[in-house]
């Protein structure tokens, strides 16, 4: 099934509204390093939230605290009304909350299928049971295929990682993150190494996700990427939020500029703010996905 096919819609796009992920007053410290100092931030169900920012200004941290990887120090996270507080990554798993990892890390003896079976299984001491008395895999296969359909890569199912491109691999470890069927994806830099075509095909399957109930926030430096796809953004600096806005508000925030260019002559920050708003209409102006009757690939 292509992108157009499953409905992709618009960025910018209607959402619900409803918070499903609130962080409040998130801190992070390592030894006395302060990676996170009292984020506040908020993804509504429904929608593509982008999370921008230099190197170093804490946004894998961010992940890292969302998903369980890291303890916070400070602060407390509520997800689809739940306390998630204190739980460990596993029962924020189970609760519908997925993620990437920046090194995509794909079994290599594994095929496509398999390294999505991997993480769409998981097992408890009833299923174990319940295999003895009914055998199969139902619902973890249900998993994989509705990961790789999202994704459009079904055809890739029998072929193993080093077969397929650096963008095909992206695609792969996104399907991974949906096989377990999740409510919110964090995706961390899942356009690092794509070219430019690469870049906007995950764009366009990005906001498919929303149409089938999935949420996603979006960690990337692929500015393009994030200023024409997301409904609202984050930005941070040395662990603070910095700026918070829709993509139009974003692109002229002259913290933002700043964040990314450092002490630089006003010269220099006007083109680069100049350069952000090309790339920005350029999106907007651009079609969200491939038509019907064009190839997707």
């Amino acid at each position: 099934m292509s992108p157009a096919e499953m409905g992709a819609r618009p960025a910018g796009g209607a959402v619900t509204g409803e918070g499903l992920l609130e962080a409040r007053e998130i801190s992070v410290t390592f030894g006395g390093l302060r990676a996170l100092e009292e984020v506040d931030l908020a993804v509504a169900e429904g929608s593509l939230v982008g999370l921008i920012g230099p190197n170093g200004a804490g946004k894998t941290t961010f992940i890292d605290a969302v998903t369980g990887f890291v303890p916070l120090s400070g602060g407390r996270l509520r997800f689809g009304g739940q306390d998630l507080t204190g739980l460990p990554a596993h029962q924020r798993a189970r609760a519908g909350l997925t993620r990437t990892f920046q090194s995509l890390e794909l079994f290599d003896d594994l095929d496509v299928r398999e390294n999505l079976l991997v993480a769409a299984e998981r097992p408890r001491w009833w299923h174990v049971l319940a295999d003895v008395v009914r055998p199969g895999r139902r619902r973890a296969e249900e998993g994989v295929a509705y990961g790789l359909e999202l994704l459009g890569i079904a055809d890739l199912a029998s072929r193993f990682p080093n077969e397929l491109s650096q963008g095909q691999r992206k695609l792969v470890g996104v399907a991974r993150a949906l096989a377990s069927s999740p409510r919110l994806v964090l995706l961390d830099e899942p356009a690092a190494g794509l070219d430019s075509a690469e870049s906007e095909l995950l764009g366009c399957h990005l906001r498919q996700l929303l149409g089938h109930g999935i949420t996603v926030l979006l960690v990337d430096h692929d500015m393009g990427l994030v200023l024409s796809v997301c409904d609202d953004i984050f930005v941070l600096e040395f662990g603070q939020v910095i700026a918070h806005g829709p993509p139009s508000v974003i692109r002229r925030d002259e913290a933002v500029i700043g964040a990314y260019l450092g002490e630089q002559s006003r010269e220099v920050t006007a083109r680069a703010e100049a350069d952000l708003a090309r790339l920005a209409e350029e999106a907007e102006r651009a079609p969200a996905g491939p038509q019907p009757g064009e190839p997707t690939a």
